[in-house]
């Protein structure tokens, strides 16, 4: 922690852990102390710490070849195209070494394929309480000026609206709109659902309008609500999907996906990345993702499970506003900043967070079970309880 404090840009405000291995559903710190995860690396470990497939992959591909660049064809990276796109039902894949890449790969495409078919001037819609992403493009997506504090001028091109608000929406398309970019449920801003009418009505208004639909799942794609991606839980199919976090397994990867006519606007040179889509990356997402679709069912059974736990917390404290989320993508939200809960959990021996201030965020692996969920749930009780006492 001390040689933290000297050596590392100081971006992150750290809780007083050091984490050193993983197992399933638990961590242990430097000091053997055991914690039960239910943030999941913010949703990256979703088949859950070390699954032995994972690793077993990477040690084969690590002892194989790891990095060869995009200049060759690459076997891994074309056989977890072919999963992700019979899996999705779109038609090519771009990949990238993080969620912000290949976000920053759909505006990219988005506006190209605008360009070359005259839809709009490259302007992109995006939703209030939304996040893409922490480079200069991504964060400018994201309608939150506090991480776009100091980064200007930022570049141009973006507007925001409310969230399930499909009138407002409507309101702002012109002339100069290309795509519309949103997350089915929004992780960062707080785990806000997105409504099914309004879903419904946003692809219908990008069909009726030739404007490009982006659906970023990069939190709460693979998996995490129960379905493979999101968007199935709609019916609704985007026109370029964005995919990350427990994509690989652990390891850095991100994916654009997209519908053929659109994917075609990216011709050679048009876009690149040196690392994205190397070997070691493709064999452990493709692992992964394996491993995922045996996950599905118990997501969806243990989302239903938890979120009902929580529920029964809410008629009990008066202090919890609302309880929300889709499969194992839950949010609590409290009428008080939730920092020290958080830390309180800690103590105790459970890894959660808090987003928007006040929104405690759980995530946990997929292969979760009732036994953990009661645990979590009992340990929140009681530092809800003790809270209760002190005031």
């Amino acid at each position: 922690m001390e040689e933290d404090g000297i050596y590392i840009m100081k971006t992150y405000g750290r809780l007083p852990v050091v984490l050193i291995k993983g197992n399933g559903m638990y961590v242990e710190d430097i000091n053997g102390k055991k914690y039960l995860d239910f943030l999941a690396g913010i949703s990256v470990n979703n088949v859950g710490h070390c699954h032995p497939d994972v690793v077993e992959t990477i040690k084969k591909q690590a002892e194989t070849l790891i990095h060869t660049s995009n200049i060759y064809y690459i076997v891994p990276q074309v056989k977890l195209a072919k999963k992700l796109v019979e899996l999705s039902g779109l038609d090519r894949a771009f990949f990238s070494n993080s969620g912000a890449e290949a976000n920053e790969a759909a505006i990219k495409l988005a506006r190209r394929y605008g360009k070359n078919n005259n839809i709009g001037e490259g302007e992109i819609i995006t939703m209030e309480h939304g996040f893409h992403g922490r480079t200069l493009t991504t964060v400018t997506a994201t309608a939150k000026p506090k991480y776009q504090e100091g980064y200007g001028p930022l570049p141009k091109g973006f507007k925001y609206v409310p969230f399930n608000d499909l009138e407002a929406l409507k309101e702002n398309i012109t002339n100069k709109t290309t795509a519309i970019m949103l997350e089915p449920v929004q992780g960062e801003g707080g785990i806000h659902v997105a409504d099914k009418d309004y879903l419904k009505g946003v692809r219908e208004l990008c069909d009726d309008t030739n404007i490009v639909l982006i659906f970023d799942e990069v939190q709460c794609g693979m998996g995490r609500t129960g379905k493979m991606f999101a968007c199935e839980n709609y019916n609704i199919k985007p026109d370029i999907m964005t995919l990350a976090k427990a994509l690989g397994g652990g390891f850095p990867i991100g994916a654009t996906l997209a519908k053929e006519k659109i994917a075609d606007a990216f011709t050679p040179g048009a876009h690149g990345t040196t690392f994205g889509g190397n070997p070691l990356a493709c064999a452990s997402a493709y692992a992964s993702v394996s491993i995922i679709e045996n996950l599905l069912e118990n997501a969806q059974k243990m989302g239903e499970y938890f979120t009902n736990k929580l529920k029964a917390l809410k008629d009990k404290y008066p202090f919890i506003k609302e309880v929300r989320g889709l499969g194992l993508m839950v949010g609590m939200e409290l009428s008080f900043n939730g920092g020290d809960i958080v830390k309180k959990m800690l103590e105790k021996g459970y890894l959660i967070n808090c987003t928007s201030d006040t929104v405690l965020r759980f995530l946990p692996p997929l292969i979760v079970k009732k036994e953990h969920i009661d645990e979590l749930v009992n340990a929140l009780d009681e530092v809800f309880s003790e809270m209760n006492k002190n005031k």
